[in-house]
């Protein structure tokens, strides 16, 4: 898996890695549940956690425990950066429409509110 790669190709000393992938192989069960069952997803979400204990690593870590829980805390940290759309701003959707004062064959796009909240499949 490209997640344990990365961390297993890291400039570290040996200790360092063992700890390391030692911390990655007992944090992911922790939070696994929250990614579906997508591969893509779940390998996305594998390399998020790879760079987020690699970000709270150093030549000197040793600690598993610390390892893993700021490797957690640094991922937990990176999706509340991550900016939402407001309800309101997702619940307008573009509809192509048409209007008989432009002509037979005019098409317009208009952003209308979509009955469901923006939900569209």
């Amino acid at each position: 898996m490209k997640a344990r790669a990365l961390i297993d190709g890291a400039s570290y000393g040996p200790d360092a890695l063992k700890a390391m992938g030692q911390a990655f192989d007992e944090a992911w069960p922790s939070i696994a549940g929250n990614f579906g069952h997508d591969p893509q997803e779940i390998e996305s979400a594998r390399l998020r956690l790879a760079t987020a204990l690699l970000s709270v690593a150093n030549e000197d870590s040793r600690d598993v425990e610390a390892l893993k829980t700021g490797a957690l805390q640094a991922m937990a940290l990176s999706y509340r950066e991550r900016p939402t759309p407001t309800p309101a701003a997702s619940s307008f959707v573009a509809r192509e429409t048409s209007d008989p004062r432009d002509g037979a064959d005019a098409r317009r796009v208009r952003p209308t509110l979509s009955p469901d909240g923006g939900n569209q499949s």
